[in-house]
């Protein structure tokens, strides 16, 4: 069955839909099974994954209302994995769920018939506490939480810790924090770093070993509507995520040997 990973944060432009591609890209790189569902009405990434958003694209908005089945709507995507795209009829979702029946399980029932196709399936949610972000959050089994190393982002994050103790206590009771991950992150800044060491005081473990740094390749990649490991695989952006999909299948599966074959296969030191 797989495991199902929302990518979250209700601050924007914290690289949540770099993570979300980049990771899923990274993970099918090494030999996982892996889907992609775009949450956000944005749709960045899915044209960050190739595709252009249309309005004639079935997506997860036909999903989401009941119209379309997964395997009738997802797309096989160049860099080999799996999409669920979305478009800016999404946005139109929040109006539509609220007159419908177990309005914040829609996705949850939706995945159940396809859990057992893949190994990961990851989840770009919007950068708000909305109908879509929480079927996000009562899918998944774990959350991961990109975020920069700044004051506000602390603020943003002591927020999002809250919210996702209620829908635990209310909606989805296994949903567990995955991991911290920090991006964009720029060691030169006294700032960076102190709240750096502040997140590993707090979250310990939960905060992941990799770090994203700012890297001008991964900005770059989404207008080629590509990954940055089929963009630059060399570049720093494309390493740092490939060792995080390290760590986030060390984590899942204790799978360290294989893994680590694979990324020294890729020509990346772990």
């Amino acid at each position: 069955m797989a495991r199902i990973l929302a990518v979250t944060n209700q601050k924007g432009g914290v690289g949540k839909t770099t993570t979300a591609v980049n990771l899923t890209a990274c993970l099918a790189e090494i030999g996982q099974r892996v889907l992609l569902i775009d949450l956000d009405p944005q749709a960045n990434a899915t044209t960050g994954c190739g595709v252009v958003k249309s309005d004639a694209l079935s997506t997860v908005y036909q999903i989401l209302i009941g119209r379309s089945t997964m395997r009738g709507t997802s797309l096989r995507t160049e860099f080999g994995f799996d999409l669920m795209p979305a478009n800016r009829e999404l946005a139109g979702a929040e109006i539509d769920l609220i007159n419908l029946g177990k309005r914040e399980y829609r996705l949850r029932d939706a995945l159940a018939d396809i859990r057992g196709d893949y190994d990961f399936i990851v989840m770009d949610c919007p950068p708000a506490l909305n109908l879509l972000t929480v079927n996000g959050l009562v899918a998944a089994d774990t959350v991961m939480i990109p975020m920069q190393c700044e004051y506000y982002a602390l603020e943003g994050l002591t927020d999002l810790v809250a919210t996702l103790k209620k829908v635990r206590a209310k909606l989805n009771p296994v949903l567990e924090i995955e991991g911290l991950l920090r991006t964009m992150y720029d060691p030169r800044s006294t700032l960076t770093q102190q709240v750096s060491r502040e997140l590993e005081r707090h979250f310990g473990s939960k905060v992941y070993r990799t770090i994203v740094p700012r890297n001008v390749r991964l900005a770059e990649a989404p207008s080629y509507g590509k990954p940055v490991i089929a963009f630059d695989r060399g570049s720093k952006g494309a390493q740092a995520y490939l060792l995080l999909a390290q760590e986030v299948l060390d984590r899942y599966a204790g799978s360290a040997g294989r893994v680590t074959a694979a990324l020294a296969g890729a020509g990346v030191e772990p």
